[in-house]
C-alpha cells in the first residue's frame, strides 16, 4: 500500500524513494477563527488535501509526498479570538524556510507548497523569490482555498453573499472533509461589523470613511461580530465534495506539469 505521507513512511522507506525524485506538497494552514460552525483548525483540510493530491498524483504517473502539515499561519487579524495560534511574520518566514531547506539538503528539490491561509501569502512569496534569487529552485505555492473557490463558482455561480472568510468555499469542503467536527446548526448569516474611528469596519484591515476604504489595525471580533464574514448557512457535504474532487484533479495535474520540468 502507498504511503502518501512522509511521516507515516519509515526512513528506510523513504530512502528507497529518493533515487525517483519524489515531488514534495508542504501543506500550510492555520488555527483561527472558521466561523462558529467550523473546527478552528483548517490546517487540517490542508492536510487531507495533500493526501489526497499526492495520491491522485502518484496514480497518474507523478511520485508525489505530503509533508506534514504546518498547523500555524502567519498572524494577522485572529489574535484576539480565543484559540487563534500564529507565527509572527518574521517567525513564519523563518520557519517555512527552515521546512524548505531541511527537504532540500535531503534532495527532496522538487516542491509544491499547499498554503491554506492568506495571511501567509505575501511572506510565502518573500521566502521563495529569496530562495529563487540564491539559485535555487522555483517553489510555487498552490492557494486551496482561492482555487476551491473558483471551482465552487464554477459549478454554483457568484452565488453573492455566500463566499468569503468563515463562509464558502471552507464551509463545505469541512462539511466534506471534517463532518465530525464541524457544527452546521451554529451557522449564521453576517452581522454588520463594529465601528473603529467612529467608522464603520467594512472588511480586513479597512474601515469606511465618505465612500471611501481607509486601512487601519481591525481585529476579527470587529470583523466579523457573528463569527463569519459571509453566509454559511447553505454549506453542502455534497458540493464540498465535488469540489474538493475538482480540486484534487486539477492540482494532481499541476504536480505532474511541475515534475516534468523540475
Amino acid at each position: 500500500m502507498f504511503k502518501a505521507a512522509i511521516e507515516d513512511l519509515t526512513s528506510a522507506e523513504l530512502r528507497v524513494l529518493l533515487p525517483r525524485r519524489p515531488l514534495v506538497l508542504l501543506p500550510l494552514g492555520s488555527q483561527e477563527d472558521q466561523g462558529a460552525h467550523a473546527p478552528m483548525g483548517d490546517f487540517r483540510l490542508a492536510a487531507a488535501l495533500a493526501g489526497r493530491i499526492a495520491r491522485a498524483a502518484t496514480e497518474s504517473g507523478t511520485l508525489t509526498l505530503a509533508a506534514p502539515a504546518l498547523p500555524f499561519g502567519a498572524a494577522d487579524h485572529f489574535g484576539a479570538v480565543p484559540g487563534g495560534l500564529a507565527l509572527a511574520p518574521a517567525t513564519f518566514r523563518a520557519v517555512l524556510a527552515d521546512l524548505i531547506a531541511d527537504l532540500r539538503r535531503n534532495g527532496l528539490d522538487r516542491i509544491v507548497i499547499l498554503n491554506g491561509h492568506g495571511g501567509n501569502a505575501p511572506l510565502v512569496h518573500e521566502v521563495t523569490l529569496a530562495i529563487r534569487r540564491a539559485g535555487g529552485p522555483v517553489v510555487p505555492s498552490f492557494y486551496l482555498w482561492k482555487v476551491a473557490s473558483r471551482l465552487m463558482q464554477a459549478r454554483i455561480g457568484p452565488a453573492s453573499g455566500r463566499f468569503g472568510h468563515g463562509a464558502e468555499p471552507l464551509a463545505s469542503i469541512a462539511l466534506c472533509l471534517r463532518p465530525d467536527a464541524c457544527r452546521p446548526d451554529l451557522a449564521r448569516k453576517p452581522a454588520a461589523g463594529a465601528s473603529l474611528l467612529g467608522c464603520p469596519v467594512i472588511g480586513f484591515g479597512t474601515i469606511g470613511f465618505e465612500g471611501v476604504d481607509i486601512d487601519a489595525p481591525a481585529e476579527y471580533p470587529e470583523i466579523a461580530p457573528a463569527s463569519a464574514t459571509a453566509d454559511a448557512t447553505g454549506a453542502d457535504a455534497a458540493l464540498g465534495e465535488a469540489v474538493v474532487a475538482d480540486l484534487v484533479a486539477l492540482a494532481a495535474r499541476f504536480c505532474a506539469h511541475v515534475a516534468a520540468l523540475a
